[in-house]
């Protein structure tokens, strides 16, 4: 049975830690890259879908934020996140009830990719754009559906000849499972085109400063897209350069 991705993430809070732990290389690249990329002078930090708020600490400390926001909507995971911040306890399809001015909006891990539908998706975005301050930068890292280097030749081609053939946006909806206490726990998800993703972005009132290829296994910048997940530097469309 597929659960609702709130309800999932509280079987999986438990055994979180240890899953990210399994991903490390990959979570601790991007981290890096998005550090780099915060300007100077950045106080605040917003993270949607924060987990065990772990991420969000690491982030912060590097770039010297003083002020942190975490957006976790299950209860179980919350338990987790660090005392010293500040939660809303909400989805992110809610965001639009809430005010506030943020110098840095993450949402990391494929944390997109488990809203549903892809208008839901691009409304989501559209509050990361209207919640950003004047000078404010979004991360968004998203699965690739063509890293072959991750998902494999074969897979990749079929999946390419797919989109080719019939199109559709349903076409990387995928089942996440995760083995929780011995027991199989499954939720959906999604995973992006490149061109998919940009898409969402530029309906969203978004636009791209920059884009990273991460492999999934050694958190290596790659140069070409089938070599990783997708990371995203994104600014207003309508901001100050």
């Amino acid at each position: 049975m597929l659960l609702d991705p709130v309800a999932a993430y509280d079987r999986v809070a438990p055994v979180y830690a240890r899953l990210a732990e399994e991903r490390r290389a990959y979570l601790k690249a991007v981290e890096r890259l998005i550090a780099a990329e915060i300007p100077a002078g950045s106080r605040t930090l917003l993270d949607v879908g924060a987990g065990d708020g772990a991420r969000a600490r690491r982030i912060a400390e590097a770039a010297g934020l003083r002020d942190l926001v975490l957006l976790e909507p299950s209860p179980a995971m919350r338990s987790y996140c660090p005392l010293e911040a500040t939660f809303w306890a909400m989805r992110a399809e809610d965001l639009g009830r809430q005010a506030g001015s943020f110098d840095v909006i993450t949402c990391l891990w494929n944390v997109l990719g488990h809203i549903f539908p892809s208008a839901a998706r691009v409304e989501v975005m559209r509050q990361f754009g209207r919640l950003a301050s004047a000078s404010g930068r979004i991360f968004i890292d998203v699965n690739h559906r063509y890293n072959a280097r991750h998902y494999g030749a074969v897979a990749t081609a079929v999946r390419l000849l797919r989109d080719r053939i019939s199109p559709g946006e349903g076409n990387g909806d995928v089942t996440v499972t995760w083995h929780v206490g011995g027991q199989h726990c499954a939720t959906t998800g999604h995973v992006f085109t490149q061109r998919e993703f940009e898409r969402l972005a530029q309906s969203a009132g978004l636009r791209v400063e920059k884009r990273f290829f991460v492999d999934y296994a050694s958190g290596v910048t790659r140069r070409r897209s089938w070599e990783g997940n997708l990371l995203y530097v994104l600014r207003p469309a309508g901001q100050d350069e």
